[in-house]
């Protein structure tokens, strides 16, 4: 579905991606890993095309931007927004009508069903900006589930849920990949990444792993990074 090579991404010319290839193939559950500023966030916006790699090539096969459901990290969203939790999940079907279409009777469907299966539906007259963490991370992964046709991306799903949130998020990722999505998912938890993962890709600017997760979990580099405590 999607094909990295040597992509690379600098600010105020350092290097944020130094050079990472690899591929995300059709029902691939992908977990991203690596300590802060590795460069996860930044290679997801390229991905998405709110980054311009300074070099490489990103690719698709099969895919459109718009079939991409995609959870930023919930530090970046703006709270404050004048939009109840029925309006925000429903513009995740933005990307298919644009922003002045009428939503249509499927797309509202689709919406009440994923505010359903996250437990938000009797918050959808609530305003978002009223709304606790925990509360607005359920919200835009209702959103980023109405829009992902195809691919989910998501950037630290479980900040903000507790651990019981935290289980059954990873459980509803697993349903997905049955239903047939794939996703790709940033995660500081290797310990849970390894669990749910198909494929694991370790950056630390540069791609220092990229393959299955259970040759992840036996490799002598995991096993370092278990023993030193890294997260």
């Amino acid at each position: 579905m999607i094909s990295c090579r040597n992509v690379s991404v600098s600010y105020d010319g350092k290097a944020a991606v130094d050079g990472v290839s690899f591929d995300v193939e059709a029902g691939d559950c992908l977990c991203v890993v690596g300590e802060n500023g590795s460069g996860k966030s930044s290679l997801l916006k390229c991905i998405l095309g709110l980054l311009k790699p300074s070099s490489g090539e990103i690719t698709f096969d099969g895919l459109s931007r718009s079939e991409i459901g995609y959870l930023p990290q919930q530090a970046s969203v703006r709270s404050d927004f004048p939009a109840n939790v029925g309006e925000v999940v429903l513009s995740g079907r933005c990307g298919r009508h644009g922003p002045f279409s009428f939503y249509g009777k499927k797309d509202k469907a689709l919406a009440e069903h994923n505010m359903e299966r996250l437990g938000v539906a009797p918050l959808r007259r609530k305003s978002y900006r009223d709304l606790s963490g925990g509360q607005r991370q359920r919200v835009l992964l209702a959103r980023a589930l109405t829009a992902a046709d195809k691919l989910l991306m998501l950037d630290e799903p479980v900040a903000g849920l507790d651990p019981a949130m935290a289980a059954d998020l990873y459980e509803l990722l697993e349903g997905e990949r049955r239903d047939g999505r794939t996703v790709m998912m940033i995660s500081h938890d290797l310990e849970s990444a390894v669990r749910c993962a198909s494929k694991i890709l370790h950056l630390r600017k540069k791609a220092l792993f990229f393959g299955p997760a259970g040759q992840y979990e036996a490799s002598d580099f995991y096993r370092g990074l278990r023993g030193a405590g890294d997260e």
